[in-house]
C-alpha cells in the first residue's frame, strides 16, 4: 500500500526501469490510451444519481485517479495526466452513449483487448514482464508515464527527466537510438 503514495519521480523511475526498449515505449503510446478508453467505455454504463446529478462509474474513476495524479508531487505532470485521461473518458462516454449493448461491448472489450495486445507486444520486444506484475500501482503509473514521455518529447520536464535518468539511465523515447 505504501507504494501507492510514492512521488511521481519514484513512480516514474521504477516504471522506466521496465521500459528500456524504444519499441516497447512506442507500443505504450497506443496500448495505454486504448486501455484507459476501454475501461471508461465499460464503466460508463454503470450509471447512478449523485445529489440529483447524473453520474457514472467512469467519471468517478477518472476523478479518483485525477486526485491521485495531482497529489504525486509534480503538479504539471498530474494535471497533464488528469486532462489526458479526462479526454479519453469523455471520448469513451461519447462513443458509447447511444450504443446498443452489443456495440458497447465491442467498443469496450475490443479496445481493451487490442490495448493489451500492444502492451504485451511491447514487452516481448523488451524481454521483460510488465511493471504491474511486480507492483499493481504500475497500472496507474502507465498513463502518467506515457503523458510524461510525450511531454519530454515536447521539451517539457527536463529536470524530471534528468532525475529519472540519474536513477535508471536513458528513458526518453527520442534518446533511445537502439534497443537496450
Amino acid at each position: 500500500m505504501a507504494s501507492l503514495f510514492r512521488s511521481a519521480l519514484d513512480l516514474m523511475a521504477q516504471y522506466a526501469a521496465y521500459h528500456r526498449d524504444r519499441r516497447n515505449i512506442a507500443t505504450h503510446f497506443i496500448g495505454i490510451p486504448l486501455i484507459v478508453f476501454a475501461i471508461s467505455a465499460l464503466l460508463a454504463r454503470a450509471e447512478f444519481t449523485l445529489a440529483g446529478a447524473p453520474m457514472n462509474a467512469a467519471i468517478v474513476l477518472w476523478a479518483v485517479s485525477a486526485l491521485w495524479y495531482l497529489t504525486r508531487g509534480n503538479l504539471a505532470l498530474g494535471v497533464a495526466t488528469a486532462v489526458a485521461n479526462g479526454v479519453l473518458t469523455a471520448l469513451a462516454m461519447t462513443a458509447t452513449h447511444t450504443a446498443t449493448t452489443g456495440s458497447w461491448l465491442i467498443i469496450g472489450v475490443g479496445s481493451f483487448v487490442v490495448g493489451w495486445v500492444f502492451q504485451f507486444v511491447g514487452h516481448y520486444y523488451e524481454g521483460r514482464k510488465p511493471a504491474f506484475v511486480d507492483d499493481l500501482v504500475g497500472l496507474l503509473v502507465g498513463p502518467m508515464f506515457v503523458v510524461g514521455e510525450a511531454l519530454f518529447m515536447l521539451g517539457w520536464g527536463r529536470a524530471l527527466l534528468a532525475e529519472i535518468e540519474k536513477r535508471v539511465g536513458p528513458t526518453h523515447l527520442r534518446d533511445l537510438a537502439h534497443p537496450v
